[in-house]
């Protein structure tokens, strides 16, 4: 299958410089711990990860504190050079596009966070990157990702949002509204810089709901272990899409 689409991969090589910045208040290591103790309940074991659509790294850096060996790609080449100039030689970084993924190991983990997967277009693209992680996990593996749910393109897709930092003015502006959410809907935000020529782009995401990620985890030879549903950073079951703000699955082989 080939895939020619590379509207992701623009909008983050404009973003990759001020990425870190518009995102200053995420809590990454409380985040991935809570994550990382979700994988442990459904198995996990080892401590070889690979982390999928990594970004400039924010994802994978307190697993490496936390003694694992990581394994990272992502579409973007200028991403992957800010996380290389976080990590040094501490991890293997390299540009791959998830919805085909090479063969690059067998890892005990297989994840992708901060909703990478709802940039893909279709759910045979869905499909494509899930069988991409299933043939990198090693026996045993888990592999988890997160979705975004209406919960978010009701809010954070809908309204506008100022960032200021170091000395940047970032705005996000949302252009959906609360009653374009349905299966397989498209939603987008406008992002950019201010007084930075060509930091502009649209960022545009497919909603993917429940069971249309159910087959798809089931497509690609994975088996569905749990569902949380994700709100101001705690995780809880069963998921409510119209009350949670993210879909976190976690899967097994």
């Amino acid at each position: 299958m080939a895939f020619t689409d590379g509207s992701a991969e623009a909008a983050y090589d404009a973003f990759a410089s001020a990425y870190d910045d518009f995102t200053s208040g995420y809590r990454y290591e409380r985040w991935t711990g809570r994550l990382l103790e979700r994988a442990e309940e459904a198995g996990l074991r080892g401590a070889r990860l690979l982390d999928v659509a990594c970004g400039t790294g924010w994802s994978f850096l307190p697993m490496l504190d936390r003694g694992f060996r990581v394994t990272a790609c992502d579409i973007s080449q200028p991403m992957l050079d800010i996380a290389r100039s976080k990590t040094g030689d501490r991890a293997k970084l390299l540009v791959a596009d998830m919805r085909e993924l090479p063969d690059l190991g067998r890892f005990d983990l297989v994840w992708a966070l901060n909703d990478p997967l709802n940039y893909l277009l279709s759910t045979e693209e869905l499909e494509a990157t899930l069988t991409g992680f299933r043939r990198n996990l090693a026996p045993g593996g888990i592999a988890l990702f997160d979705i975004n749910t209406p919960v978010t393109y009701r809010t954070f897709f809908s309204r506008e949002t100022v960032v200021e930092e170091a000395g940047r003015r970032m705005v996000w502006q949302g252009q959906s509204t609360a009653g374009e959410v349905r299966p397989g809907s498209f939603h987008e935000a406008w992002l950019e810089i201010e007084g930075e020529e060509g930091s502009g782009h649209v960022h545009r995401q497919r909603y993917f709901p429940e069971a249309e990620v159910l087959a798809g985890i089931e497509a690609a030879g994975l088996r569905c272990v749990q569902v949380y549903g994700e709100l101001e950073g705690e995780l809880s079951t069963p998921l409510d899409e119209e009350a949670h703000s993210k879909a976190v699955y976690v899967c097994s082989t």
